[in-house]
């Protein structure tokens, strides 16, 4: 009788564990689900890149993709706070600070109050931080982690944020965001006198990284003067920004890391209803997440979270296809209300099973970090 009163305790414990806050209030987190904790966390996203992208690009690949390495799948819903199809500012704000918000928004909840993100919250924390994006490094879904701004087309405006961030490592397009500007700031200049060793894209990446000396502790790589080309065309730094990118904040400090990873071209095919240009994004996407698996399972601490923010495309495989000949459909040009796919491994992962709102992500990640004192509302 005692075994059975006990386990029926631990039962109504787990389902009262909830991060779950009402509105203008601050919630003391109940105590976290006994798990291993990570000193770091990699987050890939995937933008656009639903059921329908992972397929055909799986088939594409021989039948094979580094997404069958995760333990852990579950799903999540991804609708933003005024419409059932989100936009990515809104999807990346939810996974930046756990809040609905409403489309175009960036870093700000629904009554256009910046929240605070994931990203400054870990600067806080002491730990170190990064962004690593195939678009501008001023596009929706960097930029709601370091920018609060009721429009995610404000290049300039979310550009100006960079200096108000710690960010140590940020690799993406949009130079002339920065430095041929409306107000005529150069803020490539401002960043090196933040202490920011810039490079852009007149020097191969690989060429600037290896003229980095050990000193240096924050570095912004600017890897096209607007949006870089795609992988089709010969776009090739992702592979190589991302794992330095890791070994930079790995080596940076004790504290740990988090690093935000975004393949943003998988969502432009989607836009295009290309089918091939969504496969030639993902297959280095899907690279990458290799790479990065392989160095989070030597590390031992390091949680790795994979998922898209939305659907683009309503991209699905028709009848007639073969692996090696898929005939493909669209049924729009835009984003669709899909329910989004989440792989995780690593410290942690287990709490990313089932289906749950897309703002979860946040909240699963904190209490992954064992950041649980306080969880302020931003509703």
């Amino acid at each position: 009788m005692k075994l059975l009163i006990s386990i029926a305790a631990l039962i109504l414990c787990v389902s009262c564990h909830s991060h779950k806050v009402m509105p203008n209030s601050v919630l003391i987190e109940s105590e976290a689900i006994h798990m291993n904790k990570a000193k770091n966390i990699i987050f890939l996203i995937g933008d656009g890149m639903g059921i329908g992208q992972i397929t055909a690009g799986t088939y594409a690949n021989n039948n094979k993709t580094a997404l069958e390495r995760f333990e852990i799948v579950g799903l999540h819903k991804p609708y933003s706070g005024d419409n059932l199809v989100t936009d990515s500012a809104a999807a990346a704000t939810s996974f930046s600070s756990g809040v609905k918000t409403f489309n175009g928004a960036i870093g700000m909840n629904m009554d256009t109050i910046p929240v605070q993100t994931l990203l400054e919250e870990a600067e806080e924390k002491g730990l170190k931080t990064g962004l690593v994006a195939t678009s501008t490094i001023v596009h929706a879904t960097p930029a709601s982690y370091i920018a609060h701004n009721v429009t995610r087309q404000d290049y300039e405006g979310i550009a100006l944020d960079f200096l108000d961030t710690e960010v140590d490592y940020f690799v993406g397009g949009g130079k002339k965001f920065f430095d041929r500007r409306e107000d005529e700031k150069n803020l490539i200049t401002e960043l090196e006198s933040k202490g920011y060793h810039m490079g852009n894209y007149l020097e191969e990446f690989n060429t600037f990284t290896s003229s980095l000396t050990s000193d240096i502790n924050k570095i912004g790589y600017l890897t096209a003067d607007e949006s870089p080309i795609p992988a089709s065309q010969g776009r090739d730094y992702l592979e190589a920004a991302s794992l330095f990118g890791i070994n930079f904040l790995d080596k940076q400090s004790d504290n740990g890391f988090f690093l935000m990873i975004e393949g943003s071209q998988i969502d432009w095919g989607g836009h295009a209803n290309d089918k091939d240009y969504i496969i030639s994004e993902f297959l280095e996407y899907n690279r990458v997440i290799g790479k990065v698996l392989d160095w989070a399972e030597k590390d031992g601490e390091t949680l790795v979270v994979v998922t898209a923010d939305h659907e683009t495309g309503g991209f699905t495989i028709q009848p007639g296809s073969t692996r090696d000949s898929l005939v493909t459909a669209f049924t729009t040009p835009k984003h669709s209300g899909d329910f989004i796919p989440v792989f995780a491994s690593g410290p942690g992962s287990e709490l990313f099973s089932g289906l749950y709102e897309n703002t979860e992500i946040y909240f699963k990640m904190r209490e992954v970090f064992g950041w649980n004192e306080l969880a302020r509302n931003a509703n």
